[in-house]
């Protein structure tokens, strides 16, 4: 699983010309689940987002969690994420998870973050044509890989 997170002061998703998620001042989370993805990659992958120091304190360091700012997520599926660029012009996307698969960790994700932030969780549509909007606010934007977690 791979996740750009991107600190925002707002953002925003439209499907057909309709909102279907909205927050201010929290996480825009880009969510790529790859073929291999399991439960256990999703559980680790929550876990640090929700509690990733990244919003400033008084003093201008980047010492808070979400919860200390009373922050929310949008959270937008992204298969795109695995795209395999070596070869050609036109990227590969085979390492992406199918729908399948990648729907029910997809809304686990989404349920698994609610839990942990308690709040709700904002979101797109799975594979529909999304239009996303955000004020990245920094810029801060951190990747997160699920391949990393075993690597000290």
């Amino acid at each position: 699983m791979r996740a750009v997170i991107q600190r925002v002061s707002e953002a925003s998703v439209k499907v057909d010309n309709q909102v279907t998620g909205q927050i201010k001042q929290g996480f825009l989370i880009l969510l790529g689940i790859e073929s291999d993805d399991e439960e256990t990659d999703l559980t680790w992958l929550a876990q640090k987002i929700a509690n990733l120091r990244v919003f400033n304190d008084e003093n201008y360091q980047m010492n808070k969690s979400l919860a200390d700012i009373d922050g929310r997520i949008l959270l937008i599926s992204q298969f795109t994420l695995f795209a395999q660029t070596k070869k050609g012009n036109r990227p590969g996307f085979t390492r992406a998870a199918r729908p399948e698969k990648a729907i029910p960790l997809y809304e686990k994700m989404q349920q698994e973050l609610e839990r942990i932030t308690d709040t709700k969780v904002e979101a797109g549509i799975f594979g529909a044509d999304m239009k996303v909007s955000l004020m990245n606010d920094g810029p801060v934007t951190i990747i997160m890989d699920t391949r990393d977690k075993d690597n000290h």
